[in-house]
């Protein structure tokens, strides 16, 4: 496997409970499986980058698939590995303290062998190669010198003479070096000393016990070689380790190496506890008071999400998640909001022209949905879009006991109608729309910020200016009072006058750029941006300059910190996908919803919901989370830059449930005891009274 950033890198784990018929997100070269779409993109991002590495050849700097690529076609190279070689070389391997390079070159040096009498070789006579005989080879060990015979086309001797054994080159390796070091890592588990796998080493009869001149360098643990490199071990270690009968010592199974320092930030499950915990607060328990089943939480915070998202495209007025949840719950009849969010979603399905639409007009049905006909294209849309499981439950709307349906087969249908209708060309292009105004809003926002720190560096500049000048003058008169020389004085007066004239000229001039060429660079600026629109056949890049210009235009006259909130409030309004807060150490995700001032809190299998609905409980939250652990770092982040907009929400929910509750109580007293309010002024049945305001007539 590739190795990330020099090190082992582990693919994730298929998903427990995997259903057949779930969809999922499957990475292409490593078939790793993800539910959240936000996390297969973080992966593919991941393997994308430069930052892996060939763990047959070594090569770096590569992506995870040409990474893969060249361990395969190393693999390939290595099966091809002359098999009369393999345990020649492996000897040579086996416990080795060489670097890979040095090893790689006296493996190939000891195979190519020492000359001998009789052997053919390539000599280098008058700066080119010529084939040659080995006639004599020297009796001294220190002698490089060779007697050869050159050869000639025909093999005839034409000539002899004395080579150097270096100028002499033998015949050539089957197979290349960086082969050769492929086939060294394939072939190990380790280096320094370099030790064979014991199945390879015993296939080929090669000893597993290491040399007595290692002793003091290695140790074996779980039947492992271990080195001893940087290892400091006390007395009792040396005591109670038990030695083999070739003086290495064994570890036992329970007993664990020295703990080595962790880097942090690091994965969350390997921080490790510290006196600094004591810093962390402890985590509040999220609260889980909801009306809807628990396994429904998910659908019904989905479904709501994209209504009041969404609700200028569908013509929705905005609703509350208390009302939107008391309203699926409600069995006595069918609530307005009930019937307005679903008469939106299938106006918009029909205006599509899909096959929706089609189904429509085959059953010649009017194309305007009303308070009574709703119940009509809802059985159509469930007989022709949802799974079969739902349209046994088509009788029971045709009835008009919608409302005895299980909260979960109304969920159920809400989400197969979303989903539906975020598939759409009218929701795709809103989509679409949306994602240039956010880009303009954010290019707005990085020149803003460009200008700013442009006229901060300016102001610093005119400031250093002023000080130099101070500086000059201040010299200045000091070394006149000092002078006691009339003529002198009046000499370095004038000079330091010219000085401090010409330093004031060049400030001047300074600030006329300032003034002057400035603006005129803007103006060529803005100019060539104008010839940019007029010229540029990208309609896409025409569209953006022009939201750039009316985003300019809109916020000219407001100071730097209302335009940051405009921006800001600009880009919140047209959201494109709600993204989670983070995940903390157990992965739980962390959402907020711009309409409801409330933090959620989802579990890995998405069955477990709660909820934070107070400060005291968002900064114990915070407190709680380790920022040694990767992803409560991140969470930790995100919760402290949206701190002041989520508290603002937590406060202002505060301040009305308290409001409503003085005022019930104020209405029990002033109330008589006999006579009870109409159920559609309790606060409970609010949901009641909804009103569509948005509605399209």
């Amino acid at each position: 496997m590739p190795l990330y950033k020099r090190k082992p890198f582990s693919l994730v784990e298929k998903p427990k409970d995997l259903k057949p018929q779930e969809l999922v997100f499957q990475v292409r070269f490593t078939k790793e499986i993800f539910r959240d779409y936000s996390e297969y993109l973080k992966r593919i991002n991941l393997y994308r980058k430069r930052v892996w590495t060939c763990k047959a050849t070594g090569k770096i700097n590569l992506t995870y698939e040409e990474a893969l690529v060249s361990e395969k076609e190393a693999a390939e190279k290595i099966q091809n590995f002359p098999k009369e070689l393999v345990a020649p070389v492996l000897r040579e391997i086996q416990f080795s303290m060489l670097t890979l390079r040095d090893l790689a070159n006296s493996v190939a040096a000891k195979l190519q062998g020492p000359f001998s009498e009789g052997a053919v070789l390539n000599g280098r006579k008058d700066g080119r190669l010529h084939r040659c005989k080995i006639v004599k080879v020297p009796e001294e060990v220190d002698k490089t010198q060779y007697e050869v015979a050159w050869l000639g086309s025909d093999n005839k001797v034409t000539g002899k003479a004395l080579v150097k054994g270096e100028h002499l080159t033998g015949k050539k390796l089957p197979f290349t070096r960086a082969v050769l070091k492929s086939f060294i890592k394939d072939s190990t588990y380790r280096s320094f000393p370099w030790v064979l796998h014991d199945s390879l080493a015993k296939e080929h009869g090669i000893s597993t016990a290491p040399p007595k001149e290692l002793k003091s360098k290695i140790s074996i643990e779980d039947g492992l070689i271990v080195s001893n490199r940087k290892r400091k071990r006390s007395d009792h270690e040396k005591n109670t380790g038990e030695a083999n009968e070739n003086g290495f010592v064994h570890r036992k199974g329970n007993e664990k190496p020295e703990a080595q320092a962790i880097k942090y930030p690091t994965d969350d499950l390997l921080v490790q506890p510290s006196e600094e915990d004591q810093y962390l607060t402890e985590r509040p328990s999220p609260c889980r008071d909801f009306c809807v089943p628990m396994e429904c939480v998910g659908n019904l915070l989905m479904v709501w999400d994209f209504c009041t998202s969404f609700g200028r495209l569908l013509n929705l007025s905005p609703f509350s998640l208390g009302d939107f949840e008391n309203a699926i719950c409600h069995k006595d009849s069918t609530p307005p909001l009930i019937v307005e969010s679903y008469s939106a979603l299938l106006r918009l399905l029909i205006k599509d022209n899909g096959d929706f639409s089609m189904a429509i007009e085959n059953k010649k049905r009017k194309p305007k949905i009303t308070a009574i006909t709703w119940t009509e294209y809802l059985c159509d849309f469930v007989e022709t879009s949802c799974a079969l499981k739902l349209s046994t439950y088509v009788s029971t709307i045709k009835r008009g006991h919608y409302g005895l349906l299980d909260i979960n087969v109304k969920l159920e249908i809400f989400r197969e109608l979303v989903a539906r209708v975020l598939e759409t060309d009218i929701v795709r292009e809103k989509l679409d729309e949306y994602i240039e105004e956010r880009h303009a809003f954010a290019s707005t926002r990085r020149d803003e910020a460009l200008e700013e720190g442009k006229k901060r560096r300016e102001e610093k500049g005119r400031r250093k200016a002023e000080t130099d000048v101070k500086e000059v003058v201040v010299e200045h008169t000091l070394k006149s009072a000092a002078s006691n020389h009339n003529g002198l004085n009046g000499v370095i007066s004038e000079k330091r006058n010219e000085k401090v004239i010409f330093r004031q000229n060049h400030s001047s001039g300074n600030s006329e750029s300032e003034r002057g060429i400035i603006p005129e660079k803007n103006a060529k600026k803005q100019k060539d941006a104008n010839a940019l629109i007029e010229d540029t056949n990208n309609s896409s890049r025409k569209a953006l300059k022009l939201m750039k210009v009316d985003i300019k235009e809109a916020i000219e006259t407001k100071n730097t910190a209302q335009r940051k909130e405009y921006l800001e409030r600009e880009m919140e309004k047209r959201i494109v996908r709600t993204n989670s807060l983070g995940k903390d150490r157990n992965r739980n995700r962390y959402w907020f919803f711009r309409r409801e001032a409330k933090i959620f809190v989802e579990s890995t299998d998405s069955m477990q919901w709660g909820y934070y609905e107070t400060k005291e409980e968002l900064d114990a939250l915070i407190g709680s989370l380790n920022p040694k652990g990767e992803r409560e770092r991140a969470l930790k982040k995100q919760l402290e830059k949206n701190y002041n907009k989520i508290n603002l929400e937590l406060q202002k929910r505060s301040k009305e449930a308290a409001h409503r509750i003085a005022m019930e109580e104020e209405a029990v007293l002033r109330r008589s005891t006999r006579v009870r309010a109409p159920p559609r002024e309790n606060p409970a049945f609010a949901f009641l009274k909804y009103v569509n305001k948005w509605k399209e007539l």
